[in-house]
């Protein structure tokens, strides 16, 4: 220590003796390298820097001492960056007094603050970074622990230019006008300790400290334009968002209030603005990945305009497909999801939107566009067992505007926290108005320019001309409540106006929070005319305002109640009140309210609606309640209102696209166990008349149970693979699983408090915090546990003597009661099982009084005797079908467990076929011809061979014996109100059951129900054509290439010669008939009605890969075919290669969307972990080459990034997003062995090199959260890699996007590129 000071001491006397003698510098810096070298001492020496800087300030502040530091910079002997710390530090808060200090500080930065290669290639770089984070405290203040070098001269270089803004600020007393009012750095003399005297005050001091601060602002400019030190800006934006965005406060702060800006011809405010708020332009002039340039230029070429009706051929507006297609198949209504639709539109709609480029106002009008598309393809929906017009007005209306708001939310509540305002919510008066809601409103406005699309179907036209009269109210300045436009009729209204589905859609967003009243004076929102003096006072009836008012719940009233929807929370709340606390009459009457129109078409509160009925099923105990049995029996008659209400296939749809399954399903389990266990011993009369005991409740409970899952499916479509189809996942211990992971989570699918009078949504809160399973109902476990014994195996177990054989007689005699054998007596058997006596008991007598758990357990056994009875000729057919009516009829749960037998039997094998010849079996002659000719005009589109139906004229229609009295058993329903219950549980199990079987079982079943019922004839023969693809393979795949080439518009039919939207899924079910029968339907339908029942789901990957490349090369072809054809050389090519991507980009996201519906988030990781890499990995014949390379690989980056965008979304808040890290770091791992040569490709180099920087490109341009869940490590061979194929601008993004943790590797990157 002593010899180290006498060192010091030495260096520190030499400096002295040379500055009394005004030594050249030359000679000094030699001198004290001469010293140092002697004494070991590595340089640049961090010691000597501190010396220095010591000395000068402020005791040897001359000329000479700051030309000893020059010189010492120069010479290596002191650390450029320890110096400007040690400096500024020091000199920025003396800068008033001491200006040529400050002078001379500034342009040491210029001449040493943009060059880095030396000083981090030195010996002691550690040390001297360590000692800069001394000085500065930068880990302190940027909240750095345990960071590497690379981030600490990131941020010294970004402290700089802060400490220079803040100076001025200080200068010009704008620091006051900051949010925090004060700075980060020592840039106040008056917080510093100042050592000797200021320089003299005089005008020469005043001049020179004027000209500092415009120096001081080139020289921030001069920081944003250097290639350097913007890259190193560019890592904080991206990865300190926080420190960067207060820096853009001050700077904007500075250019609108700094007046010596306006004067400087260097720099301008305006370009002082445009450097700080575009950090990574260095990056995007000049990358050289030309996914970047070219797609993204492309997309960002213009504001959206095209054909939103139609939305024909491979334009800027067929990006969006996606959407039209999700649309299209979350309404199948062949099945229920247990996540609601919100979610998975919300993020696919921030998916499509990062992955296009585009901005929110195109955005969100092209979401319009699809969601009305969605409507106008059903506006005149045909009759049948699916999901109707209310469904589709529910996705516009409701579940479009929810997700419209989240999005919304997110992002208001993300710049609440940004500027640290006080939590509350983003709702509230005094709103943070997002980019993205500016945007809404926008895109809203220019909607209404469409206004062919816009027409409303006729069944809500009132509703529509309601919601424009109201704005027309408004405008005018009269008043009138809601209630008023409720209670007459448009008639009646003194107002002659129009309206149409974009009047919907802002009331749906008013009532959401997303608009307000300004909306109604939109240039030409609403045309019309205000009759002030009407002729005659409007009649008006009692409806919700009276209700408001405490009218009693009058029969006149609930007709109108439940005809007219409930237009505010408050009405809804109302309604629910007396449904929880009313008489039970007065329940009843609420229960019917709730579950009519309000529920139906209350779109601007659905999301309430649906969940007050929800929650109804679970009634809370009474206080005063002391009974053994369960309270809800109490509540029989209440219940069963409510039970019956949700029975249609809209309202279980619309329960579905809520997110209530799960929720729905745990009350239904509850009431199915309670009501099941019950003797039916006491009957309730409602006030229809009505008279029903507890076996009616339990079936109705039970039949939507088992609507929630697919119950019916045999064990061939169990099949063992990787990945199983969706709807597989549907079972009762699924979707209490996710019920409890909703409960435990709080997340129990609630709507967002967005009104700002609500204060009562903990009313709808789930009742049940506990976790349920299937083990907490025994009965119905029982049942679930005999059901898929019952699927897996032939029927054994029954035992003589037992209960459940007496069951089986007593059913069997009920069922049989007129067949008498020739000795007189009847006889059926089942196993052990025999029943014989007289028939001569009346119909109550032989009715079991027994709980419907028991009747169930005994039913398969009972169906087993009648089959077995039939196929021996004890049975005729009739007299099977009469007697499994009245099974069903005397316990319609009974017939859930028909289905699974035949299901189940049809499956064997092991019954003899039987001919379906008119006599002793119905006969499906009269049609069937028919319905071969229709299904052929279907298919003519897909070119997919429709096998004959009727070989010649000899032959007969077979179908195997099980479902041939299936068939006979359905047919005997008349389509009622009453029965139409059962028929929506019937019919898709009929459906699933004929199209297991082998063809033309389904044509032949079609052709028999279209004799019965008529007015399902369309749908019948549309579902028979789907069952050609459930028995062939290349069907399928045909199907696929159908719709790659109609959205291309490369087959050359009329109906698909445009291409894009329009050509895939077409203008709705409705369109394809005419009076004649059909025409051919859009493939994209097709396809989206047939792939829940494709059986090997895990071809699908290979095939729409195939099929992808395939188009691709037809694209490339016809690119070059049109180049050849020109004369106008590289201005044309440019224009066709950007035609060419747009192309690429759509057959991509259909590729991506097959995927992606057809198996969820697991196919989607087959494709990534399995499909792609093999490959890759794999030869292909003749390869692609030049452009069709180059395209071919962009196609499969935006395919691969699609898939996983549609499956786990853009960002990491999304609840899919839990699998995606695996998945792609396993990615990362490939593309960065490949690229480091340890993996041997078989593809395409071309193809292989344009995959890799388009994928990473998309990652860092479109989900640049997904780098933050890949290993760093991976993330740094990956850069390396591309910096050897040259693309070091690519590589500083993936790094600069991938977190803090590798801004030390992409500072290297940066400086060792200098």
């Amino acid at each position: 220590m002593e010899l180290q000071s006498n060192l010091w001491d030495s260096i520190l006397d030499l400096t002295i003796a040379s500055q009394n003698k005004c030594s050249d510098p030359l000679l000094w810096a030699i001198q004290v390298s001469s010293t140092l070298n002697s004494a070991n001492v590595s340089l640049p020496s961090t010691d000597l820097a501190h010396l220095l800087i010591s000395h000068i300030c402020w005791g040897n502040n001359v000329p000479i001492t700051w030309k000893f530091l020059d010189r010492a910079l120069s010479a290596n002997l002191v650390p450029p960056m320890l110096i400007l710390a040690l400096l500024s530090s020091r000199v920025i808060a003396n800068r008033r007094c001491r200006p040529a200090a400050y002078r001379l500080y500034m342009e040491l930065v210029k001449r040493y603050a943009f060059s880095f290669v030396q000083q981090f290639s030195s010996p002691n770089y550690h040390k001297i970074m360590k000692s800069v984070d001394d000085v500065l405290h930068l880990s302190q203040i940027f909240g750095l622990q345990g960071c590497d070098t690379g981030v600490l001269v990131v941020v010294f270089v970004f402290s700089n230019v802060c400490q220079l803004v803040d100076a001025i600020l200080d200068d010009e007393g704008l620091l006051d006008l900051t949010p925090e009012k004060k700075t980060k750095w020592a840039t106040r003399s008056h917080e510093m300790e100042i050592d000797g005297t200021c320089d003299s005050f005089d005008e020469h001091h005043e001049r020179l400290h004027k000209a500092n601060s415009v120096i001081a602002v080139e020289l921030i400019g001069q920081f944003f334009r250097n290639k350097l030190t913007s890259r190193l800006f560019y890592l904080i934006h991206k990865n300190m968002p926080s420190h960067w965005g207060g820096l853009l406060q001050r700077l904007h702060l500075l250019g609108t209030n700094f007046p010596v800006l306006r004067s400087l011809k260097l720099i301008s405010p305006e370009a002082l603005l445009q450097l700080s708020s575009n950090p990574h332009r260095v990056l995007s002039r000049e990358s050289k990945t030309s996914l970047q340039q070219e797609s993204h230029q492309v997309m960002a070429s213009g504001s959206l305009s095209f054909s939103a009706g139609h939305c024909h051929g491979a334009s800027r507006s067929a990006i969006w497909l996606p959407l039209d297609f999700f649309l299209e198949d979350v309404n199948d209504g062949s099945q229920v999801t247990a996540t609601s639709a919100i979610d998975v539109l919300s993020c696919l709609i921030k998916s499509l939107q990062a992955v296009n480029g585009t901005t929110w106002h195109d955005t969100f009008l092209a979401l319009w566009f699809a969601a009305i598309r969605h409507v106008q393809r059903e506006r005149d929906p045909n009759e049948g067992p699916v999901p109707q017009l209310e469904t589709r007005l529910c996705m516009l209306l409701s579940i479009t505007t929810l997700a419209v708001a989240d999005i919304i939310g997110d992002e208001e509540a993300e710049l609440i926290n940004e500027t640290e305002h006080p939590a509350t919510s983003q709702w509230n008066d005094k709103q943070v108005v997002g980019k993205c809601r500016k945007e809404l409103v926008s895109s809203l406005q220019i909607l209404g320019d469409y206004e062919g699309l816009l027409s409303a179907p006729h069944s809500i036209l009132f509703m529509a001309n309601q919601a424009a009269a109201k704005a027309m109210i408004f405008k005018s300045g009269l008043k009138a409540s809601s209630g008023y436009f409720n209670s007459i009729s448009m008639n009646d209204m003194p107002i002659s106006c129009s309206g149409n589905l974009r009047h919907l859609i802002v009331e749906a967003c008013m009532a959401r929070n997303l608009l307000d009243t300004s909306a109604y004076l939109w240039h030409g929102y609403v045309n019309g005319h205000i009759n002030l003096t009407p002729n005659s006072a409007p009649i008006q009836v009692p409806g919700w305002s009276s209700l408001m008012k405490g009218a009693p719940l009058t029969p006149s009233m609930v007709n109108f109640l439940v005809s007219t929807p409930a237009s505010s929370l408050a009405e809804l709340e109302k309604i629910f009140e007396i449904a929880i606390n009313g008489s039970m009459d007065d329940k009843i009457s609420a229960a019917t309210v709730l579950c009519g129109a309000s529920f139906i078409r209350g779109w601007n509160v659905q999301e309430y609606t649906v969940r007050f009925v929800t929650k109804l099923l679970s009634p809370p105990v009474p206080a005063d309640y002391f009974g053994s049995d369960s309270h809800l029996i109490g509540c029989a008659p209440f219940l069963n209102t409510i039970l019956v209400g949700l029975a249609t296939v809209d309202a279980v749809q619309i329960l579905s696209l809520h997110g209530l399954v799960p929720q729905l399903a745990g009350t239904l389990m509850a009431i199915c166990e309670v009501f099941g266990s019950c003797i039916p011993n006491v009957s309730w009369t409602l006030p229809t008349g009505e008279e029903i005991n507890a076996n009616a409740v339990f079936s109705n409970a039970f039949t939507l149970l088992l609507r929630l899952w697919r119950f019916n499916h045999a064990p061939l479509e169990h099949v063992i693979c990787d990945v199983p189809p969706v709807w597989s996942q549907l079972t009762p211990e699924y979707l209490l699983l996710v019920r409890n992971s909703q409960v435990a989570s709080g997340n129990t699918n609630m709507p967002k408090d967005r009104s700002r009078s609500s204060n009562k949504l903990p009313s709808i809160q789930s009742s049940s915090t506990q976790p349920i399973f299937v083990e907490s109902f025994p009965k119905l476990k029982l049942w679930y546990r005999q059901h898929q014994a019952c699927i897996a195996s032939t029927l054994t177990g029954l035992v003589h003597g037992t209960p459940v054989h007496q069951i089986v007689d007593g059913l069997l005699q009920m069922m049989f009661k007129t067949v008498v054998n020739k000795g007189g007596n009847q006889t059926l058997t089942s196993g052990s099982s025999s029943s014989s006596g007289p028939g001569t008991l009346d119909d109550t007598s032989l009715r079991p009084k027994l709980p419907a758990w028991e009747i169930l357990e005994a039913v398969p056994f009972v169906v087993d005797a009648a089959l077995t009875a039939c196929s021996h000729g004890r049975l005729s057919p009739r007299e099977l079908a009469t007697g499994l009516k009245d099974l069903a009829d005397f316990l319609p749960a009974s017939l859930a467990t028909i289905v699974s037998y035949f299901s189940a039997e049809v499956t064997r094998g092991i019954w003899k076929p039987v001919f379906m010849n008119g006599t002793d079996w119905p006969s499906p002659a009269a049609n069937l011809s028919t319905t071969e000719e229709q299904i052929k005009r279907i298919l003519a589109g897909t070119g997919v061979d429709v096998p004959s139906l009727v070989a010649g004229a000899s032959s007969q229609a077979i179908l195997p014996l099980p479902l041939a009295a299936f068939v006979s058993l359905t047919i005997t329903y008349k389509l009622s109100r009453a029965s139409e219950r059962l028929l929506n549980l019937v019919g898709p199990a009929l459906e699933t059951l004929a199209a297991g079987c082998p063809w033309p079982c389904m044509p032949i079943v079609a052709s028999l129900w279209v004799q019965k019922v008529k007015r399902w004839g369309n749908f019948l023969i549309f579902s028979a054509s789907r069952t050609v693809f459930h028995h062939n393979s290349d069907a399928v795949v045909q199907l696929l290439k159908s719709c790659f080439t109609s959205t291309l518009g490369l087959n050359g039919t009329p109906m698909t010669s445009t291409g894009g939207v329009g050509a895939l899924l077409g203008h709705g079910f409705g369109s394809h008939f005419y009076s004649g029968g059909f025409s051919a339907v859009a493939p994209g339908i097709l396809y989206l009605r047939v792939h829940k029942y494709i059986r090997n789901i895990m071809f699908m990957t290979e095939k729409v890969l195939s099929l992808l490349l395939l188009s691709v090369k037809e694209i490339a072809d016809n690119d070059q075919q049109n180049l050849k054809k020109t004369k106008y050389g590289v201005r044309y090519a440019q224009v066709s290669l950007a035609a060419a991507m747009t192309k690429v980009k759509l057959v991509a996201s259909l590729g991506a969307s097959l995927i992606w519906l057809s198996g969820g988030s697991g196919l989607v990781q087959s494709l990534i972990q399995e499909t792609l890499p093999s490959w890759f990995l794999s030869v292909h014949g003749p390869e692609p080459e030049g452009t069709s390379a180059m395209l071919g690989g962009y196609a499969l980056a935006y395919f691969a990034v699609m898939s996983g965008t549609f499956a786990w979304g853009v960002d990491s808040v999304s609840p899919y997003s839990k699998r995606r890290p695996k998945v792609i770091g396993t990615h990362f791992e490939f593309l960065a062995s490949a690229i480091d040569g340890k993996i041997s490709l078989g593809c395409d180099f071309a193809l292989w090199r344009a995959y890799l920087l388009g994928f990473v490109s998309l990652m860092v341009l479109c989900t640049p959260a997904w780098l933050l869940e890949v290993d760093i490590n991976v993330l740094k061979r990956l850069s390396m890699g591309l910096k050897r194929w040259n693309e070091e601008e690519l590589a500083l993004a993936l790094l600069g996007n991938s977190g803090v943790r590798a801004i030390d590797a992409a500072a290297e990157l940066i400086i060792n590129s200098e």
